[in-house]
């Protein structure tokens, strides 16, 4: 548990103290912005392999333990995951890196940013929180609550930077989206409309959902019906 301790702290340190703070933008007028996401990406990738590989190795210490009638309620609660990440991968936001081009244009909250501006770090919160509540040991708790701080943290830390860099055409962003999900919608700020999702995302987050739903006993040992 030690070395997934370890492990935990510096994937999140690196993003919380690094990535979106002032120390960043120093570090990139020093070394120019190639250099600097160079070296974080490879940070990032050995932060996240040292993770994988101390989470495999770490015992098995029980917390409240698998939770038989969980089982269907994570698998509903994983396809909306599987929506928001896939829905969040495939549209063009300006909270990505080089997407900062679209707050230039005239409406760029459409499609899924219209329910959020982070979909992707949502959807991936939601995995992490399914994963930590269904496993029910003290390594699920580290690697999955890690995770879980470090996208909700990341959706703050992406707003404060891109505040900073790009002043009231962020903030035209955000009076018309929302970090939390429908929060926009529920403010009157925004308005829902599923077509400008694209039935094609919805149709391949259900594919890639059913396909993970089918081998996953086969590639992670649990299954996650039964």
């Amino acid at each position: 548990m030690t070395q997934l301790t370890l492990a935990a702290l510096f994937f999140v340190g690196i993003h919380f103290l690094i990535a979106g703070t002032r120390w960043r933008d120093r570090l990139i007028e020093k070394y120019g912005e190639r250099i600097y996401r160079i070296g974080f990406s490879s940070l990032s990738l050995l932060g996240l392999v040292w993770l994988i590989y101390a989470y495999r190795r770490a015992p098995y210490i029980e917390t409240w333990g698998q939770l038989a009638w969980f089982k269907p309620v994570a698998a509903l609660l994983m396809l909306v995951a599987f929506f928001l990440a896939v829905a969040g991968v495939t549209t063009p936001n300006p909270t990505a890196v080089n997407g900062e081009s679209l707050l230039s244009e005239a409406e760029p909250a459409r499609g899924i940013l219209r329910i959020t501006r982070h979909p992707f770090l949502w959807g991936i919160g939601l995995w992490a929180v399914v994963h930590l509540i269904a496993n029910g040991d003290a390594a699920a708790l580290v690697l999955f609550g890690s995770l879980l701080i470090l996208t909700i943290g990341g959706t703050r830390s992406i707003d404060a930077k891109r505040q900073r860099h790009f002043g009231e055409q962020w903030a035209k962003f955000t009076a018309v989206t929302s970090n939390i999900p429908f929060n926009a919608i529920r403010e009157g700020r925004n308005q829902l409309k599923l077509t400008e999702i694209g039935w094609w995302r919805i149709t391949l987050a259900v594919v890639l959902y059913l396909a993970i739903l089918h081998f996953h006993s086969k590639l992670f040992g649990v299954s996650p019906l039964f």
